[in-house]
Parts: structure tokens; sequence; C-alpha cells
């Protein structure tokens, strides 16, 4: 199923970029900019489209909320019917507070502290995916202490080799941090056996991000059937859910995003041989179009044989360029006849500050305003503070209406949790 199937929220009218029925320019006269505007349509589109693709097979859909954690998207998702994955205490106190039930959410992560896990088994959730054995045995201590059966998946280490466009969206190989290796699966899933307050429910994967190749999720699957079948040889026989993760992949600029009904023929049947119930963990594919962030140009600049366009935007809005060297197309609010190459900068006191690099573009000047492109996964999510700079707002376009859903953030927000007089502690009896 071809990116042409998947419809933009996006696209110029009357010579204006437009979310929806919703003018940019408006958006950005009404609130300021930076913004992230997020089109409602187009994240039910992607959900719907791999909601139906996984149709052929008992299954649910959880929307990894490492993507983009704003309580107005996760409602959105939530009024679908989606469940969510999250990594962190904090991810599942948004997730709770965004209005999904404990039944709905899904507890990841390498590195999950005492704190979290006692949070998760209090909160009652569906799964904790363990990552390791060290992790199985904590689980199940923390709830004996409450009187509880812990219900754990595993996350497998499937050792499969792929491509992504960076190494560190890798998650899947030999030798990652993450989940147990496939060799020790069956050992571990014995050792939960034999806990009292732990059950096996599912296996699971997450083999890495913005993939567009099949095979390794096919691959990854056929790894997870096999040790399902391996452990009810063994006489385990308590698992329900097989979840095979998130990392389909979305168009940037010239990628091929993942054809779906492929997608469904190589990797379904493995999952109904097992009888179990697919989970899938999408992120990206769901938001990743979903959104632009539009910035306004404060300065044109000639250095050093480069031409600079200076915007109020750059890495603490959007990390990913300098980050992971990640293309996103930018585009003028208004087309202008001219065009120049020029590199898009931020106001960070960094080099590595940029937007994009020898880029052409319309001859923009200051004041113009700019929409980069496809930024809702993993835009918002991992801006900062870095140089005291205030996190934009966010805005939901629904139709031709929209709301401010994360209101912009203030000076004052900056030293809100700072102590102006700290009360010191004194430590008594060190030798000096």
């Amino acid at each position: 199923m071809g990116q042409g199937l998947l419809k933009s929220g996006f696209a110029r009218v009357d010579g204006v970029m437009c979310c929806e029925g919703v003018s940019l320019e408006q958006i950005a006269r009404d609130v300021g900019t930076p913004v992230y505007v997020y089109s409602a349509a187009t994240i039910r589109d992607r959900y719907e489209l791999l909601d139906r693709t996984l149709a052929p097979v008992p299954h649910r859909v959880h929307y990894t909320l490492k993507a983009n954690t704003s309580r107005g998207v996760l409602r959105v998702l939530r009024d679908l019917g989606a469940g969510v994955d999250v990594v962190s205490g904090g991810e599942l106190h948004r997730a709770l507070r965004a209005g999904f039930a404990p039944h709905d959410i899904i507890f990841g992560g390498v590195g999950k502290t005492e704190r979290e896990l006692a949070e998760a088994l209090d909160a009652g959730i569906l799964l904790i995916n363990a990552e390791s054995e060290r992790e199985v045995t904590l689980i199940d201590a923390l709830a004996g202490e409450r009187g509880v059966t812990a219900p754990v998946s595993l996350r497998v280490n499937p050792e499969v080799m792929l491509d992504t466009p960076h190494e560190y969206i890798k998650t899947g190989g030999r030798g990652h941090k993450f989940g147990v290796p496939y060799d020790q699966v069956v050992h571990v899933a014995e050792r939960i056996a034999a806990l009292a307050h732990v059950k096996l429910l599912g296996l699971d994967m997450h083999i890495g991000s913005q993939l567009s190749r099949i095979d390794p999720y096919r691959e990854g699957t056929e790894r997870l059937a096999s040790i399902f079948h391996e452990l009810g040889a063994k006489g385990i026989d308590t698992l329900e859910y097989l979840d095979i993760g998130g990392g389909l992949g979305v168009r940037y600029d010239t990628e091929q995003p993942p054809d779906l009904e492929r997608f469904a023929e190589l990797v379904l049947p493995a999952v109904r041989d097992t009888g179990l119930r697919l989970i899938m963990e999408p992120g990206r594919f769901v938001v990743g179009n979903a959104a632009a962030l539009v910035t306004r140009v404060l300065y044109r600049k000639h250095s050093g044989g480069k031409d600079y366009v200076v915007a109020d935007a750059g890495m603490t809005e959007l990390l990913r360029p300098s980050h992971y060297g990640a293309y996103h197309r930018i585009l003028p609010m208004r087309e202008r006849p001219d065009h120049a190459t020029v590199d898009v900068v931020g106001p960070v006191c960094e080099s590595g500050d940029f937007l994009a690099l020898d880029r052409e573009l319309d001859d923009v000047q200051p004041g113009d305003e700019l929409v980069v492109c496809d930024v809702g996964a993993y835009g918002y999510a991992m801006a900062s503070n870095y140089n005291s700079r205030c996190r934009p707002a966010e805005v939901l376009v629904d139709g031709d209406r929209y709301a401010v859903i994360t209101a912009r953030e203030q000076y004052e927000d900056l030293t809100r949790l700072e102590i102006a007089q700290p009360e010191w502690t004194t430590v008594e009896g060190r030798n000096r």
C-alpha cells in the first residue's frame, strides 16, 4: 500500500499553507511562532489504515507514547480505541492522565526502576515487558509484596540484521542493549514459570525504527513464533500475546514507505499459526506525517560564501536534523518567485543548530514564515530548554477548527522548580 493512498492533512490553498481547513498563517498570527501544528485527520487515517491491515487476526494497536506524548494527540488516539506503550513512569502518568484505562497500557523499556515497576503493578496495567532475568525477579518480589500476580511479557532480542537511516534507531540486532538475547529466552521463560508472583503472558520484540523493508519483521515474527512453540513443548502454555513492536517508516523525502499489503502477507501467517493475539506498537507511522513546525525568518545573512536563513526555531524545537542528520522538507508559507541555496539555522549558540544545510529554498526574507514538514514524531517530544529557551506551543487542527493543546512556555516556567533559598543539610561525623 503506497504512500499515495495515505491522506495528508497539509496542502497549499490559495497560495497559503493550510492544515486541513485552517490556514497555518492564521495559526502563526494568533498563537505566535515557533508552533507545532497537528492534523487530527492524518492521525486518524494512519491509525485506521494499520488497524485494517491487521484485521485478519485478533489484534490491538498500542501507540508508542515516546514518539509524541501530547495529551491532545493521545486523546485522538484514545477515542479511536488505541492502547498505548510507555517506557517510563512519566509516560505511564501521562497515559493515565489522558484517559487510558490500565488494561490499555503496556510498560516497556530496558532500565525500569523499582519505583516505576511498583507504579505499573499498583496501576494494574495489561503487561510489563521485561528485558532481563534480573528484572523478572524484581517484578516477582514487588508483586509478592502486594499479593498480586504480575502480567509479564518477555522482550526478545531477535538478532535480525536490518538497515535503518541511523545507527541510533537499531534495537533488534545482536549485542544491542534491548531485550533478552535470543538464545537465553527459553531459560528466562522457565525461570518465570517457577516464580510464584509472575505470569508469562506474551513475547515481544522491537527491531528498530523508520523501517521500510518488511523482511526483518517476517524474520523476527517467525523467531518469536518458534520460541512460542518451543515453550509449548516444555509445558509453558500461559502465553496470550505476540507483540511485534513498531518501527514502520514514513516518508520524509524520497523514502519508500512500507508496503502494508505485503506486510500482512508475510507477517500475519506466522501470528495466525500461534493462535495468540497480535499487538503492534506504532509511533512514527501514526504521527510522523501529522504535524508541521511553523517558524518565522528573523534574519538573512551572508558569511564565508554561504547564505543563511536565521529562523526563530532551531535544535531546541526540532533536534532531529542536528542529532540524526534527519531530512525534513521546508516550505515557505507563501511561495516566492526566486530561489536560493541556503542553510536554515536557528538562534541557539551552537554550530550544530540547524534545520537544513545547503537547501534550495524560495528566497524568503525576514518576517516570512517557513513550514517544516513531517515533525509529528520525536519533534516536540525531544524539544529542550537549552539556552533557557521556552518550548513552543502545540496546536491541534480538526477540520475547520483548531485549539491550543499545549501552551507556550513562559520565562517563569524555566525557573519554577529551582529553589531560591536551599535548606542545607550538615553531615556530622565525617573525617575531615
